[in-house]
C-alpha cells in the first residue's frame, strides 16, 4: 500500500515521503496512529495544504522532547528484584517497570516511549534507550539489582555476580585446604 508520512517513522521515512509498506503495517499500525494517509489524489492534495502545519507541530513536539531529554538523557534507574545466585532474575524488567521507575524520578516518559528490544532478565547495568519523539532518542541506565547496596555497588563498577562467584570458590577452597589438612592428620596418626 502507497502511503504519504505525516511524521518520521524510523526506517521508513521523513514527513511527506510517499512509501510502500505492507497493508497490514498500514492499516493496524501507521494509520490509526496518524502516523501516515493513504498516496491518493485527494489525501496528497490535502496533505500540500496542510504540510506547513504539520511541520510546524512536528518542529514544537521536537523541541519540548529536546528540553525533557536533556533533562532524561544519562539518568540512571535502580530496580530491585529477586534473583538467583547466577544473577538471573526469576522474572524479568520490562519497558512498564523502566517507565514506572522514571515517572517516579520526576520524568514524563510512558510505557511505549521505552524501546527494549527484549526483556531484561539479568543483574546488572543495562542501557535503555528511550524515543521521546521520532527524531530524539535518549539512553538511560536501568540498575537492575537484589538489594539497593548491590545496586550501589554496581554503580561503582563491581560486578556483584562475579565478586559473589569468586567468594563461592575462595571459600570452597579453603574448605578443601581444611579436609586435606585433616585427612593428612589421620593418615599421619
Amino acid at each position: 500500500m502507497k502511503i504519504v508520512l505525516l511524521e518520521r517513522v524510523e526506517h521508513l521515512g521523513a514527513i511527506g515521503d510517499v512509501v510502500t509498506v505492507r497493508d497490514g503495517y498500514a492499516r493496524n499500525f501507521l494509520l490509526p496512529q496518524n502516523k501516515a494517509l493513504r498516496a491518493t489524489e485527494a489525501n496528497l492534495k490535502r496533505f500540500e495544504q496542510q504540510r506547513a502545519d504539520i511541520e510546524a507541530r512536528n518542529a514544537e513536539g521536537r523541541a519540548k522532547a529536546q528540553a525533557d531529554g536533556e533533562r532524561l538523557e544519562g539518568a540512571a534507574f535502580v530496580l530491585i528484584r529477586q534473583a538467583g545466585e547466577s544473577g538471573q532474575l526469576y522474572g524479568s524488567v520490562a519497558a512498564r517497570d523502566i517507565a514506572d521507575a522514571a515517572v517516579a524520578a520526576g520524568h514524563t516518559v510512558s510505557r511505549g516511549q521505552v524501546v527494549l528490544d527484549s526483556p531484561i532478565k539479568t543483574l546488572g547495568i543495562h542501557a535503555v534507550r528511550v524515543r521521546l519523539h521520532p527524531e530524539v532518542v535518549v539512553t538511560v541506565s536501568a540498575n537492575v539489582a537484589r538489594s539497593a547496596d548491590e545496586a550501589e555497588r554496581q554503580a561503582k563498577g563491581e560486578d556483584v555476580v562475579a565478586a559473589a562467584a569468586e567468594a563461592e570458590r575462595a571459600l570452597v577452597a579453603e574448605q578443601a585446604a581444611e579436609i586435606a589438612a585433616i585427612a593428612a592428620e589421620q593418615s599421619a596418626a
